[in-house]
């Protein structure tokens, strides 16, 4: 069938071979496999019974490692929006945001998000990853400077990446090497400083009460990445610039519906008074269609509620205190010293160890996350917990056992 795919062979490995590259990776994974131990990173979900519960490999599993920090998945009004907008809009909008692609209901969740956070404009993209590489790649240009903290998401390098600008990254929440760096830049230069109110690695927060006015002293925008303390973090769950007092001297906040909406999308909001011209300005805005109706509905009904979910922010504080100081009392080594966020890293010595330990857990029933480098920090291995909000007493409990009777199978503490 000559034309056809159905020809298209495996070339045979030759010198210039684009995969060359990956290799070290490549070898990692097949050393890790070799070992017998399960993938971790092809783990599939069989069945979701609520934000808390799954089965994975025909067992019945605890959730400890999906960013589903509020619980609102399976919230029955959440899901009631989602069903009635399918049924009036349609699948999708087959369009960008600047052609066909708005509906009503963009509009309505843009105002829910204007809403929650106090803010003048919101702008809806139709992922987080496209929020971070659309505005930054955007807002910062040829002569102009991005200062950011070394240990930024991929998404907020890849921004900084498409854009024209002069990256400047300082160490990991160093308020002093921050001042460094702003001293250094060319007065009258354009300045924007990249700050996230939580690490996800690690998930500790940053002192944005002390960064944020040391970037406004230097004449430098601010924007903060929110998206593993939207919805927990603050008394109105804004984030970390909220809870530290900082929020109204921030440019702009973006975050993700990914983590505690319960969907997909990201945004940014702000209140800077030409902000509506990146909607004609921003190419991971225009050129990307848009979220379908559905999914828009879900959002803004989630976010409405959030709004009014005090209980479920401290009963998420309860239980993140009380894991990290279990695990922290049975032996292991976490990546803060005291709960920050709601996410909690277990360091593990290597690889194998915390493949290891992260299929003993699997064996519990407990699915956590296994993190390795080059996307964690100093080369470490992790495994990441993540805590949600509907995680019962009871559960908890339980999470506390297997990491204890699986630390000790795999002879991590």
């Amino acid at each position: 069938m000559s034309g056809t795919g159905a020809d298209l062979k495996a070339p045979e490995t030759q010198s210039g071979d684009l995969f060359d590259k990956f290799q070290p990776l490549i070898d990692t994974r097949e050393k890790l496999l070799s070992t017998g131990v399960t993938d971790p990173f092809s783990l599939v979900m069989e069945k979701v019974l609520s934000p808390t519960v799954a089965i994975c490999n025909g067992r019945e599993t605890i959730l400890l490692g999906t960013y589903n920090y509020m619980g609102m998945t399976f919230d029955p009004d959440v899901i009631a929006a989602g069903k009635k907008a399918l049924d009036e809009f349609g699948s999708g909008t087959t369009g960008s945001r600047v052609l066909n692609g708005t509906y009503s209901l963009h509009k309505d969740c843009e105002d829910a998000l204007k809403e929650f956070f106090g803010t003048e404009h919101a702008m809806v993209f139709s992922t987080g990853y496209l929020a971070n590489t659309g505005i930054i790649s955007t807002i910062a240009g040829k002569d102009d400077y991005i200062i950011l903290d070394i240990d930024s998401h991929a998404s907020i390098y890849d921004g900084c990446a498409m854009g024209d600008a002069n990256v400047v990254p300082f160490r990991h929440n160093d308020i002093e090497a921050l001042e460094k760096r702003l001293k250094r830049l060319p007065e009258g230069a354009g300045k924007l400083v990249i700050l996230e109110g939580v690490y996800s690695m690690l998930g500790d927060a940053a002192p944005l009460s002390e960064m944020v006015p040391l970037c406004k002293k230097y004449g430098a925008m601010v924007l903060v990445d929110e998206a593993h303390s939207m919805g927990f973090i603050g008394e109105n769950g804004r984030g970390v610039a909220e809870e530290q007092g900082v929020f109204d001297q921030c440019d702009f906040i973006i975050g993700t519906f990914s983590k505690s909406v319960g969907t997909v999308g990201g945004y940014c909001v702000s209140n800077h008074p030409k902000f509506e011209i990146m909607r004609l300005v921003s190419r991971g805005y225009v050129f990307t269609a848009s979220l379908p109706p559905s999914v828009m509905a879900t959002a803004a009904t989630s976010i409405r509620k959030i709004m009014d979910a005090k209980y479920k922010r401290e009963h998420l504080w309860k239980n993140s205190k009380r894991l990290h100081k279990s695990l922290t009392d049975l032996g292991f080594e976490l990546g803060t010293k005291e709960p920050q966020s709601a996410i909690i890293s277990v360091i593990m010595p290597d690889l194998e160890r915390g493949a290891m330990m992260w299929e003993a857990l699997l064996r519990e029933g407990l699915y956590v996350n296994l993190a390795r480098p080059p996307a964690t920090p100093a080369g470490m291995t992790l495994l990441r917990c993540s805590l949600c909000a509907l995680h019962s007493d009871e559960q908890v409990t339980e999470i506390i056992g297997m990491f204890e009777r699986a630390g000790k199978a795999t002879g991590c503490i």
